[in-house]
């Protein structure tokens, strides 16, 4: 097991971001080349929590949160070879505990997450709706 550490909205270099997306499989945006908008998505999120290996990012969970009634936890990703080890886990730990008792914690998850998601012990919802963004 590695030794992680954590921190709570430490300003990261949007490449550092965009290399820890794409070694994750994980790409919120069409294209690496999209850089405006993955810096938006970042400098505009209320929460950010992220795990380092020493100096390397390795995972990261972007929310927007009020700390008062409800957080979406809109983006979390774990570098590829760090899977298995409780990361992504801890960061959604974090981000409650951040995000405080009082406050829901939500997010919308891909197909292949949802299993990990029931594992950790998030309730699985329906009451939810989406107006698609214009690509």
């Amino acid at each position: 097991m590695k030794n992680i550490s954590y921190k709570i909205n430490k300003r990261i270099e949007i490449d550092v971001i965009a290399e820890l997306l794409f070694n994750s499989d994980y790409l919120p945006f069409e294209n690496m080349a999209d850089r405006n908008r993955l810096q938006k998505m970042f400098e505009d999120a209320d929460l950010i929590v992220s795990a380092w290996e020493d100096d390397t990012l390795v995972g990261i969970a972007r929310s927007l949160c009020d700390f008062s009634y409800c957080c979406y936890l809109s983006d979390i990703c774990v570098h590829k070879n760090y899977r298995n080890q409780n990361i992504g886990k801890k960061l959604i730990e974090i981000t409650k505990e951040t995000a405080g008792k009082e406050c829901k914690l939500i997010l919308h998850s891909n197909g292949d997450a949802i299993t990990f998601y029931q594992k950790i012990g998030m309730k699985r919802i329906s009451e939810a709706f989406i107006i698609q963004r214009e690509y």
